[in-house]
């Protein structure tokens, strides 16, 4: 057993380190459920085996210590200096094996639940949501409002609250599963969704925009407008929208039903097929969003992006977004 935990934790550091170094492509939810059954099962085996035997060897040497002593007793010897204490702590304990699998069980699993039925914490890596989240804060993801889905096959499996317009969404990037993505929901399977000259508009109705000042991007020590939009009745937040960048959307990938979409020098109009949303980022001139790449399937949803619990330069970005 040694040899071959020997052997797991090996295979499970190397693909970890050839992961980290870009050689694969890592799949952090099948590795943590491949570590909690691989942990659960030595576990198992600790409970019902192996811990049992060290306990009747344990108990063994109790036993023959005893009767040693009764027997020097009948031989009128009563001063036996004998320490058996350390002997049974030996046959006690963990071998380092089992230290490493069977004793992170519960660790593992709790993370491994928590983490793929209740919350997911991300890192935002870029500006594409600014004036919303900003680059480094570490934010929470609800995994059950939309219904919980099984970890790795991302099957959902409890119908929860319906996506809404306006809902800060992290998702699959379509081109590439293995990336995950946060955006803006624009628009619900079934709308007709335009965003020409920098303004949007669902089925036909202006998305309402009104100017809020300007916004100090402290990155790029620029001045970007900044606008209040309501996608949603009780839905507000702001945008900011670089008036030095063209309209037109340059670099547009094939994606699946681009046949929906229609691009002219203004912007773009698009029909989200059944099944699907439409994504945009915040930070509207500065963000690879569904207007390039196109839109994301249900199935690729992960959770509903809420709470910044940390920023490490900037801890007054702690708290509650729309």
């Amino acid at each position: 057993m040694p040899a071959l935990t020997a052997f797991i934790l090996a295979a499970l550091a190397g693909y970890c380190v050839a992961w980290y170094a870009g050689y694969i492509e890592g799949n952090f939810p099948l590795l943590l459920l491949v570590a909690t059954v691989i942990t659960g099962a030595y576990w198992l085996a600790e409970r019902f085996f192996f811990l049992p035997r060290r306990r009747a060897a344990a108990s063994a040497l109790e036993a023959r210590h005893d009767a040693r002593r009764a027997e020097l007793a009948a031989q009128g010897i009563s001063q036996v200096d004998a320490d058996i204490s350390e002997a049974r702590e030996r046959l006690l304990s963990q071998p380092w094996w089992l230290d490493w699998t069977a004793g992170l069980f519960p660790i593992i699993l709790a993370v491994f639940l928590l983490r793929s039925f209740v919350f997911e914490p991300f890192r935002i890596p870029s500006g594409s949501m600014i004036p919303t989240l900003r680059i480094d804060d570490l934010i929470l993801v609800n995994k059950f409002t939309y219904g919980i889905r099984l970890p790795v096959f991302n099957t959902r499996v409890t119908q929860g609250n319906s996506i809404q317009r306006g809902d800060v969404v992290v998702f699959h990037y379509p081109l590439q599963p293995s990336l995950d993505y946060i955006k803006r929901v624009v628009g619900l399977p079934g709308d007709e969704v335009t965003y020409l000259n920098k303004q949007i508009t669902v089925n036909g109705q202006p998305v309402p925009q009104t100017p809020d000042g300007e916004f100090l991007d402290k990155s790029t020590v620029q001045y970007f407008r900044q606008m209040q939009e309501t996608p949603a009745p009780g839905k507000q937040h702001n945008i900011i929208v670089d008036d030095q960048r063209p309209t037109l959307i340059p670099s547009v990938t094939q994606f699946p039903h681009r046949d929906l979409c229609q691009y002219s020098i203004e912007g773009v109009r698009c029909k989200v097929p059944p099944g699907h949303y439409f994504m945009m980022g915040d930070n509207r001139d500065n963000s690879l969003d569904s207007r390039y790449w196109g839109f994301v399937p249900d199935d690729y949803i992960v959770g509903k992006a809420f709470f910044v619990w940390m920023n490490i330069g900037d801890l007054s970005r702690i708290g509650f977004f729309n």
